[in-house]
């Protein structure tokens, strides 16, 4: 009998140059970049050019990518008409994966046809997405979207078109890290996803839908949108310990803890414990980073010797609520910053391409008749 891997669990199903981990060491690399360096000294456009061209932008590039991102950030009256039919209840990812798919019928071209042809198609994707995670949030409140403005930067044109109000350059630069922490993370389940769908040869725009509807499941995003909902039930730090006690008496998860890769704190966690301390300072809410902080002890103390640590979710959904985003906006966010990723990847599986076609093991019935309607037996109910 063959060797059996439930979802392929530790199987490599491909060689990248993207990123790197090594969750024993708590190791992220972008481009062989360590991701604390980014995190500090870059920018998201910067590093989302980073990760699909192999390596930093001189000036002149950068100022051209930028400038073709802020230029491609506005969307077709159709777009929106579209955005406008869907349901004021429904998901925001489901918005989104509907108005990515019809957003490649407004560019249809020839998947992998030329680089020219991958780098418009990415500046659209990054440039539009954020616009269309603003206008569904706006549309679906019974107000009008928020034209994006060509002067602000990605994140703090994104801030504008949820609010309509301009944000400081503190909080703007905060979410522009998260989206930097967010951007890549190997073979993850949306990315996979999104090269079986490369693989196929479809265009960048179903390949994004295909990782976006993924992304979606809440074993993969969602859950700093949980943690900030567990945050406001814990109510003050001393009503922690009680609080995960019974989590864990009763074997359910905390959310915000926990990794298939790290063994230790997830590096991005790290890194972004420290923005959460910054935002929550002078924060009327400031008891909200303190019950986290405590939670993470508690969950050292208790949990600490599994190697169960502090993932990227736990201060992320943290830093998003300090900012005003809605949570159902949380894991849209995170697909901002995971498209440069999931494009890279789709760039690279079209240089070297293989249809992804894995076996299975059969374990049903063999050689079983074929009974006539007349002569089958009723099921007990």
């Amino acid at each position: 009998m063959s060797d059996f891997f439930p979802g392929l669990a530790g199987v490599p199903a491909a060689r990248s140059k993207i990123s790197y981990i090594n969750g024993q060491q708590g190791i992220l690399e972008y481009r062989g970049i360590p991701i604390e360096q980014l995190a500090k000294h870059s920018t998201f456009s910067e590093t989302a050019y980073l990760l699909l061209y192999d390596r930093l932008p001189n000036q002149k590039e950068l100022d051209l990518f930028e400038t073709n991102l802020r230029h491609h950030r506005y969307l077709r009256h159709q777009l929106i008409d579209l955005i406008k039919c869907l349901p004021n209840d429904g998901h925001p990812m489901d918005a989104l994966q509907a108005a990515v798919a019809a957003l490649g019928m407004f560019y249809p071209a020839p998947p992998a046809q030329s680089e020219e042809e991958n780098y418009w198609a990415a500046v659209r994707l990054i440039a539009k997405i954020p616009t269309i995670i603003a206008a569904f949030a706006r549309l679906r409140r019974g107000n009008d979207p928020i034209q994006p403005q060509d002067d602000l930067t990605h994140t703090e044109n994104f801030l504008y078109m949820c609010s309509g109000k301009r944000q400081n350059t503190e909080t703007s630069r905060a979410l522009d890290t998260c989206l930097i922490l967010h951007a890549e993370h190997t073979m993850n389940a949306s990315t996979f996803s999104g090269l079986v769908t490369a693989s196929t040869l479809s265009d960048p725009y179903t390949v994004i839908s295909s990782a976006i509807g993924t992304l979606k499941g809440k074993l993969h995003g969602g859950a700093n949108e949980q943690v900030i909902g567990m945050l406001h039930a814990i109510e003050t730090a001393s009503d922690v310990t009680t609080y995960i006690s019974e989590k864990l008496e009763a074997k359910e998860r905390v959310m915000g803890f926990g990794h298939r890769i790290y063994k230790v704190k997830d590096p991005r966690a790290t890194f972004l414990q420290n923005i959460a301390q910054d935002l929550y300072k002078r924060s009327p809410e400031s008891h909200l980073y303190e019950i986290a902080i405590e939670v993470e002890r508690v969950m050292d103390e208790m949990v600490g010797h599994k190697a169960i640590s502090a993932n990227v979710d736990f201060y992320s959904g943290l830093i998003y609520h300090q900012m005003g985003i809605d949570p159902e906006l949380y894991t849209p966010v995170f697909a901002i910053a995971r498209v440069s990723g999931w494009l890279a990847h789709c760039f690279e599986q079209y240089k070297d391409n293989r249809l992804f076609r894995p076996t299975q093991i059969y374990e049903g019935q063999r050689n079983r008749p074929y009974v006539k309607i007349r002569d089958r037996t009723t099921r007990a109910s």
